[in-house]
């Protein structure tokens, strides 16, 4: 009458590469955030856990909440780190950010 029939279409070829290209900008993007962020934040705590294990006394650093110092006493956990003379803080390792140069600081 007035609507013409619907037919159903046939079904495309099947993807000769079974779906790998699909993937292919997944794994390209993941390939990318490795080598952006993931590595080089491996590499800095590498770098940071070098540097907390080689801490002596009478080294200068500066602690994550800008204190400078001068370390006293070093300890497993927690370190004694002489800001002013006789002024003492005791800071946990990991909360050293770097360590200064020597001779730095002249005041203490």
């Amino acid at each position: 009458m007035f609507i013409s029939p619907a037919y159903a279409q046939a079904a495309g070829a099947a993807d000769p590469t079974g779906g790998l290209m699909g993937l292919l900008p997944i794994l390209l993007m993941f390939v990318l955030l490795w080598f952006l962020m993931i590595r080089p934040q491996m590499k800095r705590a590498k770098e940071h856990k070098a540097l907390i294990e080689a801490l002596t006394k009478g080294d200068e650093v500066v602690t994550q909440g800008g204190m400078a110092g001068r370390i006293t006493k070093v300890g497993d956990n927690f370190i004694s780190v002489e800001l002013a003379p006789n002024v003492e803080v005791a800071v946990q390792r990991q909360a050293i950010a770097t360590v200064l140069p020597k001779g730095t600081l002249k005041a203490l």
